[in-house]
């Protein structure tokens, strides 16, 4: 994916009420903070818990990296209205297939306030205008509905359950997965 380089580096996206930016270093006790809670790591794949400040340290690193090799795009969301960072939203690139998945989390303070959505929106928008990409596909487990809400608010399509085929925190999981492509958000943009 070098064709997009330091366009990707230095990217920060912009919608209504918040600034989508490369996490840094003064993130990362909010960050952990806000990822030390089970049930934001319930929700993720990949996030260890219990989560501490070295955990954060350690992922605002690969995401900057990640960005330099432009395999990966991870974002903080900051509120724009007092600076506070409220959870991350990211693109994972599989640039061999013209597509990316979408991942998300936010702190707990901030559920049911339309944040994931709103920053989903503007990265989605991103994904398909500027880089171009054909399909950005996304997962929640089927004990969340609250992400597939935010999946159909995007107007993602519900592609299928794979049940119980991932084990997180000891306990299996349904992946429940959605998908859209590029003509059919250039045709009506969420």
């Amino acid at each position: 994916m070098d064709q997009f380089g330091a366009a990707l580096v230095d990217l920060v996206l912009e919608s209504e009420r918040l600034i989508l930016r490369t996490p840094r270093p003064g993130d990362a006790l909010p960050m952990a903070a806000l990822a030390n809670d089970r049930r934001v790591a319930e929700g993720t794949l990949n996030m260890p818990f219990p989560y501490d400040a070295h955990d954060a340290e350690t992922f605002i690193e690969l995401a900057r990296t990640a960005r330099e090799r432009s395999s990966f795009l991870a974002n903080a969301i900051e509120r724009k209205s007092d600076g506070a960072f409220i959870g991350m939203i990211g693109l994972v690139f599989q640039m061999e297939y013209d597509r990316a998945e979408l991942g998300y989390w936010l702190g707990v303070p901030f559920w049911n306030q339309g944040y994931a959505t709103e920053a989903a929106r503007a990265l989605l928008d991103f994904a398909f205008r500027e880089l171009r990409l054909n399909r950005v596909y996304a997962a929640h487990y089927g004990d969340n509905p609250a992400s597939g809400r935010v999946m159909q608010k995007l107007g993602m399509t519900y592609e299928g359950t794979l049940r119980q085929h991932l084990i997180r925190l000891g306990r299996p999981k349904d992946n429940v997965c959605y998908g859209i492509l590029r003509d059919e958000w250039l045709a009506n943009p969420y």
